[in-house]
């Protein structure tokens, strides 16, 4: 035995400090207490004689929990606080270090240390102890496992988690304990322990660590889960044996909600805004959202909203009137429901969505809310809804985009939990990223009505009486989003009793599109006024075509070289320059009023283009890429002649009295705009009754088979009304909205009686012209027309003096009764008149000028072997 004075002093060294003032003992490998130093007996108040030789066991006030005596002979260490028994028999809790350390002799012997200061710093504890409170005390759920997939360890925080103590668990394994707990009555285990035991040995076989994520109920036992992340490892030794497995999960129902939130917002973003149709992205939201977090959602809007209206901009105070546009509930058919689909109601300013209207924020109320309650009892259907349906909790999100109001959206609940902050907060987001898109919509309306409405009002509002055929025409505006096209009809009456027939379409969409539409159509009027034939009217409108495009690109220089020759892009498209001719065409026929034809029209067209131009944004096409596709027919009544030319586009239909129905082979020459390729025309003599059908290829485009469909539907419809046959073709082809636009005219042919024309063959020889006044005044008996005698007889005179004196042969003289009296005189020279004001001495000069003011029009038109010479007179009325 030692007394204290030569108790051996344990060597302190970096890991086990000894101060001179810890209380020090020694203990042998019997228990015996073999050293005691003056500390242990100031700690104990125990002489050294007291204690010498004697069992340590007798200074322990409660024996040490054997999990860390097992620890100690384990790890040769070991820090821990004990129960010690005072000499006076108080109890005394110390903190104590132990640690085997060799005698002299070889023998085990084991030090324990008290320091003073041991139970105000952690530093006083070794490494070991501070892992082991780190793992028992972890908030994260740890445990180790076997190869068998037994319990070894496992801490506080996963044996609360799986409901068992630690002497339960010890050695088991997790899916046997909850088999007996099933047996007995206990609930089964929560989804952390499924199928841990396979997975865990599946790691110790393969020695791969996996993550993954459970949900486990919490502990409050609220019904609500909590989610972990668990992750599993191998355990293995410096020479990489798997001796075990060791599992750690972390609470991450913070992150869980947090991604699960942005999922639905990013399928928000994916479902909500598909079109650009304001009741169709009221319907998306309201999906969205039934059942997800709502049992009931309604969006009520401004009526100017649906209108493309402009909104208000700031909040809107005081009690407001808003248009049900989409409701939806988890019954089905809504039956929640207070107010009707395109309803109309009225939130006086003290309910929810009043008040979230007026400060523009979210508002979150429920029954507990005296002016929710109120708002209920004012309406007793209301009233009744909450109560029969039990809804206790409502969001009332303004819908806000661009600083302008909209509406409101309100979500209601039924359902046992009320609506967090974290459902007011996932709800604004989702109705903003709904708000916008409600504003895009409403700005595409806007636009939309508005290159509608430029493209309506260039498009013939009404078609012209006219002999020559019977018309009808559709125009159908595609529903895409990429805005209306340019496609026009046109039907223009001309000299002769002849019409052209007209259908064209504008390569784009928009308001540039609808612009350059009205341009080419007034170009086509201008065009056909001066009596072209089809393909020269196309060559000289596919010039215009081209100086368009490059007067779009004129500020950069673009299509031309510098020295000002025409440019030609790589393929040898040709991209500006004068037209091919090198001339321009002018007009011979005028009206008495003066006044140019299709000027108000023109204007028209200029502001329209103007204002819209400002209104449109993003217009994909621009006058720059300006291409077109035209088709232009001429019919003569009198000689049951066509002339059909078109630029790109598809070719007309024929359908002939006993319904054969025939795609007329007519050249399709390139699109205007390109350049460089003439327009070739085709003749044919079309009988009297027979169908020209002419549309753009938004008609056939529509679905495969539309062309074959079209002749089939024309073959059984050739006597029938021309409405009816359109609105027929248009059912059978389009059954849903076209996507593109689609212009379609209809034309059923005439002839025009042989009693109302009469014809003469005129000698090219100074005394025919009495002959020809002659023969027109008996005509003009016969029918009836003497009060247009002596007027006819001069123009007669003047025309057919003029063929003789100035032109070539053969000379003919045609008279032509229809709404007006014509007059043509056709003669086979090429040049074309001239009206000039003759001078005082002059004796020639004044012949055309007296017949364009006793007459109501006249012209000149180019024929294959010549020109005519043409007169209007209106008929007399009764």
């Amino acid at each position: 035995m030692r007394s204290s004075s030569d108790t051996p002093r344990p060597k302190g060294g970096e890991g086990n400090p000894v101060h001179p003032t810890d209380a020090v003992a020694a203990i042998d490998a019997h228990g015996l207490v073999t050293a005691w130093n003056q500390g242990a007996r100031q700690l104990l108040g125990y002489a050294p004689a007291d204690v010498l030789g004697r069992p340590a066991s007798l200074l322990l006030a409660a024996d040490p929990p054997p999990a860390a005596l097992r620890h100690a002979v384990a790890s040769q260490s070991w820090s821990g606080r004990v129960a010690l028994c005072h000499q006076d028999g108080h109890r005394l809790e110390a903190d104590l270090r132990a640690w085997s350390a060799p005698t002299a002799d070889g023998q085990p012997q084991w030090f324990l240390v008290h320091s003073p200061a041991q139970s105000q710093t952690t530093s006083a504890h070794d490494d070991a102890q501070l892992l082991e409170w780190a793992f028992a005390r972890s908030p994260l759920t740890m445990a180790v496992y076997d190869l068998d997939g037994r319990i070894l360890r496992m801490n506080t925080a996963t044996r609360r988690l799986l409901g068992f103590d630690e002497h339960k668990v010890l050695g088991r394994v997790v899916e046997d304990l909850y088999s007996d707990a099933k047996e007995q009555g206990v609930p089964s285990a929560p989804a952390f322990s499924e199928r841990v035991t396979d997975t865990m040995r599946s790691v110790a076989r393969t020695g791969q660590g996996v993550r993954y994520e459970v949900s486990a109920p919490t502990a409050s036992g609220t019904g609500n889960l909590t989610w972990w992340a668990v992750t599993m490892s191998p355990v293995t030794d410096p020479d990489g044996r798997i001796h075990g497995v060791f599992t750690a999960g972390c609470d991450i129902t913070g992150q869980y909600e947090a991604r699960q939130r942005l999922a639905v917002l990013n399928e928000a973003n994916a479902r909500i805004g598909t079109s650009l149709d304001v009741a169709r992205t009221a319907d998306e939201l309201a999906d969205m959202a039934v059942p997800l977090f709502a049992d009931f959602v309604s969006v009520d809007l401004l009526d100017s909203v649906l209108h493309g209206g402009e909104p208000l901009s700031g909040p809107v105070v005081g009690t407001i009137s808003l248009r049900r546009v989409a409701h939806r509930s988890a019954t089905e058919g809504a039956p929640e429901a207070v107010v009707e689909l395109g309803a109309v109601d009225t939130y006086p300013d003290y309910s929810p969505p009043a008040r979230a209207l007026a400060s523009g924020l979210p508002v979150l109320s429920g029954k507990d809310d005296e002016d929710f309650d109120r708002w209920a009892r004012s309406d007793p259907a209301r009233a009744a809804r909450v109560r029969d349906y039990g809804f206790h909790s409502v969001m009332s999100i303004p819908v806000r985009a661009r600083g302008t109001t909209l509406g409101v959206a309100v979500f209601a609940r039924r359902r046992a939990e009320p609506f967090a902050p974290d459902d007011l907060v996932l709800a604004g987001e989702m109705v903003a990223r709904a708000a916008v898109c409600v504003d895009n919509a409403r700005r595409y309306t806007r636009e939309r009505d508005t290159v509608l409405g430029l493209q309506r009002s260039l498009l013939p509002r009404q078609l012209p009486q006219q002999p020559a055929v019977e018309v009808a025409t559709r125009y159908l505006p595609g529903s895409t989003q990429a805005g209306v096209g340019g496609d026009w009809f046109d039907v223009i009456p001309l000299s002769g009793t002849r019409v052209a027939l007209v259908v064209g379409d504008v390569v784009g969409h928009g308001i540039q599109a609808s612009a350059a539409m009205g341009r080419l159509r007034i170009a086509v009027r201008t065009l056909a006024d001066v009596d072209l034939a089809p393909g020269e009217l196309l060559t000289q409108l596919d010039d215009l075509v081209i100086r368009l495009a490059a007067e779009s690109n004129s500020g950069a220089g673009e299509g031309r070289d510098e020295d000002g020759r025409e440019g030609r892009d790589e393929d040898g498209t040709r991209t500006g320059g004068t037209d091919r001719a090198g001339t321009t065409s002018h007009a011979a026929r005028t009206d008495r009023a003066g006044t140019p034809e299709g000027l108000e029209t023109s204007q028209a067209l200029d502001a329209a283009e103007t204002e819209g131009t400002a209104e449109t944004e993003g217009t994909a096409e621009t006058a720059g890429d300006m291409a077109a596709t035209c088709l232009y027919a001429v019919y003569d009544p009198v000689t049951r002649h066509c002339s059909i030319a078109r630029a790109g586009g598809p070719a007309p239909a024929l359908v002939r009295r006993d319904g054969t129905v025939e795609l007329l082979d007519v050249p399709a020459g390139p699109r205007l705009g390109v350049g460089g390729l003439p327009f070739e025309a085709t003749e044919l003599d079309l009988p009297e009754g027979s169908l020209v059908a002419l549309f753009t290829d938004g008609l056939i485009n529509a679905q495969a088979g539309n062309l074959d469909t079209l002749s089939r539907v024309l073959s059984h419809l050739p006597g029938q009304d021309l409405e009816d046959i359109c609105d027929t073709v248009l059912e059978r082809l389009l059954p849903g909205p076209p996507t593109d636009d689609v212009a379609l005219l209809i034309a059923r042919t005439r002839a025009l009686d042989a009693d109302r024309i009469a014809t003469w063959d005129l000698a090219q020889e100074p005394s025919v012209v009495s002959d020809a006044r002659k023969v027109t005044s008996d005509q003009l008996a016969r029918w009836g027309l003497d009060d247009l005698t002596f007027t006819t007889e001069l123009v007669v005179s003047e025309l057919v003096t003029n063929a003789i004196r100035h032109a070539e042969a053969p000379i003919r003289l045609r008279l032509i009764q229809d709404q007006c009296l014509i007059c043509e005189v056709a003669d086979g020279s090429n040049a074309a008149p001239h009206p000039r004001r003759a001078r005082s001495f002059d004796e020639g000069g004044r012949g055309l000028l007296l017949v364009g003011q006793i007459t109501d029009r006249w012209g000149s038109r180019q024929t294959p072997t010549g020109k005519i010479i043409w007169t209007e007179q209106c008929l007399p009325t009764a």
